[in-house]
């Protein structure tokens, strides 16, 4: 099971919701958070993040091989204390992305997963992807956040419109058809200060 006790000096950023109160994140152990992510991205309600068939053993090989890699990492977040959500960052100079699109210096790819939920909670996958966007751009090198979501994904583009990404154009993936999209730094602020500016540390 994830271990739910994180130490502070496990965490990596956090951002205080004004509605829904404490959100953090920390690197994914692919240990000890494995078997709760396979419960995550095999639900049925996660079918766009592309695992539905995930044994254990494959979710722990995946998140393994992230840890691993120069060009993309993992993050569990909380809400509260508790893992509610999944955040990955990746270069998509050098992978998800490499040669379908003229990558830019300080772009930076973004996945995230907010955990299904028995009773929804208002605002609360808005509060996940803002902390998310957060996270991302508190780092100075980032001038650009770049997605690739499935054309399908109706929920998942209201999302990422609310936090100012712009669609660019359509890709062909092998795995999918996406909306190829883009929220600069300027995009993101002016999309959060129209919804009331919430704070970060």
């Amino acid at each position: 099971m994830s271990n739910a006790r994180t130490s502070h000096q496990d965490i990596v950023h956090t951002r205080t919701d004004a509605q829904l109160g404490e959100f953090a994140l920390r690197p994914v152990d692919p240990a000890t958070d494995a078997e709760l992510l396979h419960s995550w991205v095999t639900h049925p309600k996660s079918a766009f993040y592309l695992m539905q068939d995930a044994e254990l053993h494959d979710v722990e090989r995946e998140f393994m091989s992230i840890a691993a890699s120069a060009h993309h990492d993992a993050f569990l977040g909380l809400h509260d204390g508790e893992p509610r959500f999944l955040m990955e960052r990746y270069d998509p100079a050098h992978i998800e992305l490499k040669g379908l699109y003229e990558a830019q210096p300080g772009d930076v790819g973004m996945h995230f997963l907010s955990a299904p939920a028995v009773t929804p909670v208002h605002g609360f996958t808005l509060a996940v992807i803002t902390t998310v966007m957060d996270m991302l751009f508190a780092d100075p090198h980032t001038r650009r956040v770049v997605v690739e979501p499935d054309v399908r994904n109706t929920a998942v583009h209201a999302l990422n419109e609310a936090v100012g990404f712009r669609i660019e154009r359509t890709l062909a993936k092998p795995e999918k058809d996406a909306y190829l999209s883009m929220c600069t730094r300027d995009q993101f602020g002016a999309a959060r200060e129209a919804r009331g500016g919430t704070t970060s540390r």
